[in-house]
């Protein structure tokens, strides 16, 4: 069995939600229909990040590190990434991971 650790990225509260799964396809859907009680209230959210595991225990193990203070850098790096794929200024970008003010985020 694969186990898949995910990162959602909310819009609307510009927070980032660290999840593990063995069926990311169902996972994302119950998401996305606001059926996880976590994150019901951020919609609409984007997968961002996924990482596989073939072994439940290192999967579990990074999911706990992400969602660690220690992995609150990586997770920067990652929504950093993100942000340039959709053309936006990761530079301008004051992102902590208790805020993100998107606003100043947009190029032009």
């Amino acid at each position: 069995m694969i186990f898949t650790v995910y990162i959602l990225y909310s819009a609307k509260t510009r927070t980032l939600y660290v999840g593990c799964t063995s069926d990311l396809d169902n996972r994302l859907n119950k998401h996305f229909r606001g059926e996880v009680f976590s994150t019901k209230n951020k919609r609409p959210l984007s997968l961002i990040h996924q990482e596989l595991f073939k072994d439940k225990g290192k999967a579990f193990q990074r999911e706990r590190f992400l969602k660690s203070l220690w992995g609150a850098r990586e997770k920067k790096k990652i929504l950093t990434n993100y942000l340039s794929v959709l053309g936006l200024n990761q530079s301008l970008c004051d992102w902590s991971p208790e805020h993100c003010d998107m606003s100043q985020c947009f190029r032009g």
